[in-house]
Order: structure tokens, then sequence, then C-alpha cells
């Protein structure tokens, strides 16, 4: 499908929306190139990290945290080693993983996204019906996976929550990951994975009871956790960059949101997901929800929606506020009296 307007598509691929970063760092990039990566290890650990080029083009950071994790993620997938990005809820794990697969691939399209309904075809292959009734087993009525297309041209696939896959589909990653080849018992053939081909899944620690990772599955991955961000200065930094890309492609003013008004929410948040007051005087319940950065931006492009349609077109926090509630409150006993609670301490502050 086409679109009339550039601007058109809401969420572009990785690879689209950041494609003059990557040319410029494949123009300018020196270093050694793993067969059939697009960059070298040291411009795809720029592109995430941030940076200017020698010909002055910067390099905007696509995760704002400790380098070094993503050093280890990156050298992880040079090697023959799965990578298992482990974290809460809205830690940039999706948004690691794709950027990532688009330095490396060139594309961030090859996803498995895990459900509890996901079938094993999805990491496998499947069948055109229509062809495999009319001419029997064939290369041509095979359907197949990302997984089978990442193996076949030597690029990274992703697989989106992985501990909420059923064991059986889990299962069939053991073989692709310790073999590298993917048997297709129905033609006596198989794939064997091209250099180039690694796999980067996601998980999250509240999910990890769903259906947990068997150790033959987990010894196959080296696992980087990504942390909550450790400075209120390093959250507001992540929520003001990502506030930013999302209001623009909602058409939504940048001044809807103003930063006096960010930091405070970014407060509320930190304060509830910690138990106590950012002086650490007053300690209070947590919510049962994580908090988590992710729900800070949804809250605050909430408001500024609000504000825009329905306002004066400024975010105040009374504009905030039913977003932050929403967020707090998911267990309608525990949670109400948790958030009346911080009211109160708000209060007496």
């Amino acid at each position: 499908m086409t679109h009339d307007l550039p601007g058109d598509v809401l969420r572009p691929h990785a690879e689209e929306e950041f494609a003059h970063e990557l040319m410029a760092l494949a123009r300018t990039d020196t270093h050694h190139r793993p067969p059939r990566w697009r960059l070298s290890p040291w411009a795809v650990v720029t592109y995430l990290v941030g940076g200017t080029l020698p010909d002055g083009t910067v390099i905007v950071p696509k995760y704002i945290g400790p380098r070094r994790l993503i050093e280890t993620a990156v050298a992880t997938l040079a090697t023959d080693r799965a990578l298992l990005l482990l974290g809460l809820p809205g830690t940039a794990k999706t948004w690691v993983s794709e950027h990532l697969a688009a330095a490396i691939s060139g594309s961030s399209t090859l996803l498995v996204q895990g459900t509890a309904g996901t079938a094993e075809e999805a990491v496998r292959y499947g069948w055109n019906y229509a062809r495999l009734l009319a001419e029997g087993p064939s290369m041509a009525a095979l359907v197949p996976s990302p997984v089978f297309r990442a193996m076949e041209t030597g690029a990274v696939v992703r697989v989106e929550e992985l501990t909420r896959l059923p064991s059986d589909v889990q299962d069939a990653l053991i073989t692709v990951l310790s073999e590298k080849t993917l048997p297709i018992p129905e033609l006596g053939s198989e794939v064997q994975a091209l250099q180039g081909f690694n796999l980067i899944a996601t998980a999250n620690d509240r999910d990890r009871g769903v259906n947990e990772l068997s150790s033959a599955l987990r010894r196959r991955f080296n696992t980087v956790v990504l942390p909550t961000p450790a400075t209120a200065d390093e959250e507001v930094t992540i929520v003001t960059q990502r506030v930013a890309a999302l209001g623009a492609a909602l058409s939504l003013p940048p001044s809807a949101a103003p930063a006096d008004e960010i930091r405070r929410v970014v407060g509320v948040f930190r304060e509830l997901r910690a138990g106590q007051s950012d002086d650490g005087r007053i300690k209070f319940k947590t919510p049962s929800g994580t908090m988590s950065t992710a729900e800070v931006i949804s809250v605050i492009v909430q408001g500024m929606s609000m504000a825009v349609h329905l306002g004066d077109g400024h975010v105040r926090f009374d504009d905030l506020l039913a977003g932050i509630e929403a967020s707090v409150v998911r267990d309608p006993v525990h949670d109400a009296v948790v958030w009346r609670e911080y009211l109160d301490s708000l209060a007496t502050r």
C-alpha cells in the first residue's frame, strides 16, 4: 500500500525514521563489520547511544542509560549467542531490540510477537494449503516464518515477550539456536542459517512466571538486564524525547507539554515506584502496577491530546491527574488506598 504523504505513517519503522543517521554511519564507518552486518559493532553502539560523526552528523540517542549495556548486547549479537533483553515493563526493551535489528540488518520487521495463542508456525513455517492440496509438499507451498527468513538471509529476527509463548513454541527455538538449522521433515530438508543470523528476544520480570523459560532454552541466550532510569534527570530526558517524537506523529504542538509538568509527572511516578518521597522522609505503600517510564510517556501524551483538542492548548497538571490515577489504580481495593495515601502525603508537604 502506498501513502499520499511521507508523513502519513503513524509509526515509521526505525530504519525509515532514522535512515539519514544510518546512511551517515555507513559512509563514515571504517571499523570491521561482521558478515552481512550493515554497520560495524562500533557504529551500532554509536547509533543506539548517540554521538557526533566526523562529517558533523549528530546521532540522537535511542537509548539513554549505561553505554556498557548496549556494548554487551551488540558484542553478543556479533557472536553465535542469541540475546535476551530482560527488565520491567517500560524499560525500552522493544525499542532497543528494534533499533539493534535496524542498525545490524537494515530491517526491524522480522518479528514474532509472543502471545498465549502464538502457534509453532510463527517460529518454524506454515503451509499454503491451496498449493499443498494441489501440488503436495514443496518449497513453493511452504510459508516461511520470520525466523525462517532471517536464517536464509543472514539477518536478525526479533521475538517479543518470549515468556508469553507457549512452552512447545519456545522449545522450537532450541534447535534453531543450538544447531543453527531449521528441519523441514515433510520435505526431507532443512534450512541452515547464514552468517549474520541471530535472534533478539525480550521478556519482562513481571511475566517471568507466565511460561517460564526452560534451562535448556535460557542457556542459549546471553541476558542483558535493562534497568529503570537511575536518576530523575535521566528519566525526564527519556520522556521528553519520546513525547516529542510521539507528539510530532500525532500533530500535537511541541509547546503543549511544558518541561515543568513532565518533571512533575516523572517525580510522582518515581516516588510511587520507590514507596517514599524524593527526600526519603515520607514512606507510603507502592501500587500493584509497575509505574514504568512507558506509562509516564502515555500519561503525558494523553494530557497533551486533551489540552490541544479540548482545552486551550497548554497542558496543566489537572489534565494529567486522570491519566496518573488510571496508571496507579489497577487494583480497585489495594491501589485506591495507595493513591489516597499518596495524595494525602502531597497535602502535608
